[in-house]
């Protein structure tokens, strides 16, 4: 495509990465784009997730490993910007073993970077989480928020975070950094908690509870996701951190009891409770106030409607789900 921008998506086979390629390249995208996914295809990355826009003129994929300084080098050459989702991102893995974590976050996110400088990209957006902030017991975090990570996998995001905002300071990059609360929808791999329970209800299987349930996270449709990430990446100030949140904030036992009604299961045969994750945030909020002046963000999807057609969609692709959790062995 001629004087389309042509933007490289780390991670584009993802849950997250792939439907920002779908929107970008959809019938309601922003034209004028040409997309390039990098991505490793481990475990989290399905081909299949990008079925709908394969064939379009506009979109290419390479198979590869962002820590890989000369692959990463080419491509930087050929692309105008760069949307950087690639990360290990499970928590209970980071846990059991955070070397992975470290590698693919820290170092890959420094390949990248230290290419896109060198290059001369025009424009980094930086994908991260608000888990970087820690936990917080009352009011929300402003991107100002000291950095306080308490798992190998939030340290070591927290980590890319400061590596990439450094290369705007020092060589003044036009970085751009997102940071989102607790995401969900279709094509959600089946080990984070709201696929992995609804696929186990639809099987007739308890889901797992880590103890007593009072954790609380703020949840977000990645389709709002999708749609602030472009207007960072469209209307964002380089050297910046953006929150992007989903206004509804549910107690991990408030959220059981929605998924329950909503795959018509009950307490009594549906839910096993389990020994909590070792250091466990408790509560995770963000301050999306920065996005909202100046960008004009606002969650479109309220969460009674984004659950109900997540829950609908694995109902409607097992085709989808059912190979992957045999294949991971997740229950």
């Amino acid at each position: 495509m001629t004087n389309a921008t042509k933007i490289l998506v780390t991670g584009g086979a993802g849950f997250i990465g792939s439907h920002y390629v779908r929107t970008l390249l959809g019938p309601h995208g922003p034209g004028g784009v040409a997309v390039t996914v990098l991505d490793k295809l481990t475990y989290a990355g399905n081909p299949a997730n990008l079925d709908e826009v394969e064939r379009h003129p506009g979109f290419g994929f390479v198979q590869g490993d962002i820590c890989d300084p000369a692959l990463v080098g080419a491509l930087m050459a050929e692309h105008d910007q760069v949307v950087h989702f690639a990360a290990e991102s499970h928590v209970d893995r980071s846990i059991d073993g955070g070397a992975e974590f470290v590698r693919t976050n820290v170092l890959g996110t420094h390949t990248l970077i230290d290419a896109a400088h060198r290059a001369g990209i025009a424009t980094f957006v930086h994908i991260s989480t608000d888990e970087v902030y820690g936990s917080i017991d009352e009011g929300s975090w402003s991107e100002s928020q000291a950095l306080a990570p308490n798992s190998p996998y939030s340290a070591a995001k927290a980590s890319s975070d400061l590596i990439a905002l450094s290369y705007h300071r020092t060589h003044g990059l036009d970085v751009r950094v997102t940071r989102c609360s607790n995401n969900y929808g279709h094509h959600h791999f089946p080990e984070k908690v709201i696929p992995l329970f609804i696929t186990n209800l639809l099987d007739g299987r308890p889901v797992p509870l880590y103890g007593d349930g009072g954790n609380v996270r703020d949840w977000l449709h990645i389709d709002d996701h999708v749609q602030g990430i472009e207007l960072v990446r469209t209307k964002g100030r380089p050297g910046e951190v953006y929150n992007i949140g989903g206004g509804t904030e549910l107690s991990n036992k408030e959220l059981t009891g929605l998924l329950l009604d909503a795959c018509g299961a009950d307490w009594d045969t549906g839910v096993e409770y389990v020994a909590d994750r070792k250091g466990h945030d408790r509560r995770y909020s963000v301050d999306c106030t920065k996005i909202r002046t100046e960008l004009g963000y606002r969650p479109r999807k309220t969460f009674t409607e984004g659950l109900t057609e997540t829950v609908q969609w694995y109902r409607d692709n097992r085709a989808w789900w059912e190979p992957l959790k045999e294949r991971a062995a997740l229950s």
